[in-house]
């Protein structure tokens, strides 16, 4: 029979996981329909009674969003309008019984290319916090994810927290999606934004991230660069919307499968990119203090 431990307290989740293989479970939406059909043979390690790893806090220079925070908790918080593509990403993963189970530590570990929550935790140069039995080091999200189902985390290690600088809850953030239906649905493009204006209105500072589009999530950082001195209307000009196409062609690498063709992804990311802008704008006065 495989070995199944629930442990209450981190120190005794980082015991379990300092003396062997363990898979950890947190909500689990992933773990369990991934073996429909056949016996669970994994030590499985349920964090789910490990309480202080849930709940949103500000700690000195960061957000702090405990790894057992679920989606719905991250979509009703009072957060930045900085945050409001973090917030719209974690209304549309799955339903809304996924929402209330479904984990950030978990979204991030699954490590899929069309994690809804990862693109907009990019825009936010958000890190993770791994713990293990040696301490705690922290990593950005965009060198935690090194491939499809692939991390950076280390035997014995667990990743307890998301971490979020202060100075990324100046901006306006935004997500959009596409798929083949308007929910509960795995996305064929997904896009986040953040934006933060200078005194004149002219975009000071963007992030571009988009998903479902190469192997991992990716920021666009040269689209950011273009975009950095133009005023909305500048950036959404007709002339100007063959640079978002070239970016997209240029730092992205879809494939084609049942969901979309690899040209139709480019296309849509691209659509949704200036749509994603668009809506930032509209949203405020690009969220400045």
């Amino acid at each position: 029979m495989p070995a199944y431990a629930c442990p209450k307290t981190l120190d005794e989740a980082l015991d379990h996981l300092a003396s062997g293989a363990w898979t950890v479970v947190a909500g689990g939406t992933d773990f369990y329909p991934a073996r429909t059909g056949r016996a669970i043979g994994e030590q499985m390690l349920d964090i789910t009674g490990i309480n202080p790893l849930r709940g949103i806090t500000k700690d000195g220079g960061y957000w702090r969003l405990g790894g057992l925070t679920p989606w719905s908790a991250i979509e009703g918080a009072g957060l930045p309008a900085a945050f409001d593509g973090l917030k719209c990403a974690a209304g549309q993963i799955g339903s809304v019984q996924i929402q209330n189970t479904a984990t950030i530590a978990g979204n991030l570990c699954n490590a899929s290319p069309a994690a809804d929550g990862v693109p907009p935790l990019l825009t936010l140069e958000a890190e993770v916090e791994l713990s293990s039995r040696g301490g705690t080091r922290t990593l950005p999200v965009a060198e935690f994810i090194t491939g499809n189902r692939k991390t950076a985390i280390e035997p014995g290690e667990l990743l307890t927290a998301v971490l979020i600088p202060v100075e990324s809850a100046t901006g306006i953030g935004c997500f959009l999606k596409l798929g083949v239906r308007e929910y509960m649905v795995i996305s064929m493009v997904s896009v986040a934004a953040w934006i933060q204006s200078a005194a004149d209105g002219r975009i000071e500072n963007a992030r571009i991230a988009v998903g479902a589009c190469s192997e991992i999530p990716r920021r666009l950082p040269g689209l950011e660069q273009s975009l950095a001195g133009l005023t909305v209307d500048d950036a959404l000009d007709p002339a100007l919307a063959g640079g978002i196409e070239a970016a997209c062609l240029a730092d992205l690498s879809p494939i084609g499968d049942v969901r979309a063709t690899a040209a139709y992804r480019l296309h849509a990311a691209a659509e949704l990119i200036g749509r994603a802008i668009r809506q930032c704008a509209k949203n405020g006065s690009w969220g400045r203090p």
